[in-house]
């Protein structure tokens, strides 16, 4: 019993409070009917996300979780839904077959990754190391995870481009 009041049980506690934000935050991101309530969830399940990744130990990765997915694709959407339809407008009705598909194909890509996961041979990550200066972390992303930063800079502009036509798709439905 004294274990949960040690250093030990507060991380432990705290691991299973940022996961909670994180389930929380997932389904606040797809349950709920208004486009805001989906973007505050979103916001926390990304949130979510980047405490985990402090948990494991990349305060890098966190930070750039925050960054670009808290900080500029959530604000991009917000973006959109300033500039879409009015919410006080009638929401269309979902399809039944709309939904199945998209239960389907949730389904399949989480069996597909959960393949992936049982299937992998896991191994302890060798040693990190110390130096985690701006320029250290900028000649990794210029040199040895190049592809990475061009994925995540991808990702940043296909967002926003989405934000971009969504926004002027539903100012020609409004109009």
């Amino acid at each position: 019993m004294s274990a949960w009041f040690g250093i030990e049980g507060v991380a432990h506690l705290a691991f299973w409070v940022v996961v909670g934000i994180t389930l929380g935050g997932a389904g606040l991101a797809v349950f709920p009917r208004n486009i805001l309530h989906n973007v505050v969830g979103l916001i926390l399940a990304l949130s979510g996300v980047a405490g985990i990744y402090l948990f494991l130990g990349s305060m890098f990765i966190a930070l750039m979780q925050l960054l670009i997915y808290v900080g500029a694709i959530c604000i991009a959407i917000i973006f959109a839904i300033m500039l879409s339809r009015p919410l006080h407008l009638e929401v269309p009705v979902r399809r039944l077959p709309k939904v199945v598909g998209g239960v389907g194909a949730a389904l399949v890509f989480f069996l597909g990754l959960l393949g992936v996961i049982v299937k992998t041979c896991w191994q302890a990550a060798p040693e990190r190391g110390t130096d985690w200066s701006i320029k250290t972390i900028g000649d990794l992303l210029l040199t040895r995870y190049d592809l990475a930063f061009e994925v995540i800079s991808l990702v940043l502009l296909v967002a926003i481009i989405g934000a971009i036509v969504t926004a002027g798709f539903s100012r020609r439905l409004s109009s």
